[in-house]
């Protein structure tokens, strides 16, 4: 565990050195990629939303060659059966006995795309090992490895054929993070990746090599689970939480879960900052996408224009910062 500040530096650079291996790929995303980091780092699991070009898979699956662990992709479709996620027991003609055959759903970082795509049932599935980190199939529970970590995705301008993820299951992501167009630099620096032989369909053409492990993962999210935050800090932290509630704005407020969702955030975003602590500006950096698939604002509110993030700033503005 991190002890000391100078403990904070050498840990916070190792996850450093993860981020600079993942920009050797995806460029213009630095926000995008600090916060899977923050994912990542608490034992989460995240979100992304864009449109179709913006290098979320590309985003992930360099994350996982960042780290050298196990990575899995399931493209979710209206006809894909939970079983098709987790695994299924099947009949071994040579021992007479049925054997479990593991699904796509067993590796240490998980794609999930298109989540919104699946029916109720298989998002249920998805849900379970989330949440309890291990799949049941028929009546057997199956443990998830450790660092089991899940990034879905979802298209927001896409809305034909999908199903919305219900509360329960949006609550269990970390973060909601929002994949934006690259800026005209970035965008020309992609340009020129691609013209050096670059390549999203052949990893032999990323460059990334591996800064970190599954051990050195779990190492750090135990190193992030000795960063102090202090009682003034943990009060501006219900402070925020308890501004949802009562809100005329909000049909949904957010829920305890999203008080030790933002302090585990908070903790992680000190940590790549290479502190040892917890200030308010964490809190406050990190707020937005801790809270804005948690809360729901009400059909008036939404015909007025107003959106989530919108609102949340209102509030952070309103909420006296401690110093």
């Amino acid at each position: 565990m991190v002890r000391t500040a100078a403990d904070a530096s050498a840990a916070g650079g190792a996850a450093g050195r993860i981020i600079e291996q993942v920009q050797r790929v995806v460029l213009g995303q630095d926000d995008v990629l600090r916060h899977m980091l923050v994912v990542l780092l608490t034992g989460g699991h995240g979100l992304i939303e864009g449109v179709p070009g913006t290098a979320k898979t590309l985003a992930v699956r360099s994350l996982a060659l960042a780290l050298n662990v196990h990575f899995g992709r399931v493209q979710f479709t209206p006809d894909l059966m939970p079983t098709d996620l987790t695994g299924l027991n099947v009949l071994d003609e040579l021992k007479h006995a049925f054997v479990f055959r593991r699904g796509p759903i067993f590796a240490e970082l998980l794609l999930a795309d298109e989540i919104n795509r699946a029916p109720a049932k298989t998002q249920a599935a998805l849900l379970e090992a989330m949440q309890e980190r291990q799949v049941t199939v028929d009546g057997v529970s199956h443990p998830l490895p450790p660092a089991f970590t899940v990034f879905a995705t979802q298209n927001p301008v896409e809305h034909e054929g999908t199903y919305p993820l219900p509360e329960a299951q949006l609550d269990r992501f970390l973060l909601k993070i929002v994949v934006d167009y690259p800026d005209a630099a970035a965008e020309r620096g992609i340009l020129d990746r691609y013209a050096e032989g670059f390549s999203a369909d052949r990893l032999d053409t990323y460059g990334i090599e591996p800064a970190a492990a599954a051990a050195e993962l779990l190492a750090l999210r135990g190193a992030v689970a000795a960063v102090h935050v202090e009682p003034r800090v943990r009060d501006y932290i219900v402070a925020i939480i308890r501004a949802t509630r009562g809100d005329a704005a909000l049909s949904l407020p957010a829920s305890p879960r999203a008080a030790v969702a933002l302090f585990s955030a908070a903790r992680a975003q000190a940590f790549l900052e290479e502190r040892d602590f917890v200030i308010p500006d964490d809190v406050k950096q990190l707020a937005l996408p801790v809270l804005r698939h948690r809360i729901r604002m009400t059909p008036e509110a939404e015909v007025e224009g107003l959106t989530a993030d919108a609102h949340l700033a209102v509030l952070l503005d309103r909420i006296e910062t401690p110093r």
